[in-house]
């Protein structure tokens, strides 16, 4: 496989491609958490995280859901 750089949270990042945004976040330890995730500026739906392409020199910005009292 071929390797791609990407931005992930403003750190350059290296990957294997091709990845969807549901591979990238479950190869980070983020799989079966609750994030929300922008993909080259644009929101991502977490039902099209199996469909959207990081592809190289994407930017991805994950924020982690945590809830609290």
């Amino acid at each position: 496989m071929a390797l791609m750089n990407i931005q992930l949270n403003g750190n350059p990042h290296e990957i294997e491609a091709p990845l969807t945004v549901a591979a990238l976040l479950e190869s980070i330890g983020f799989g079966d958490k609750p994030v929300v995730v922008e993909l080259d500026e644009l929101a991502i739906f977490p039902r099209d995280f199996a469909t959207a392409l990081v592809v190289d020199g994407s930017r991805v910005e994950i924020v982690a859901l945590a809830a609290g009292g």
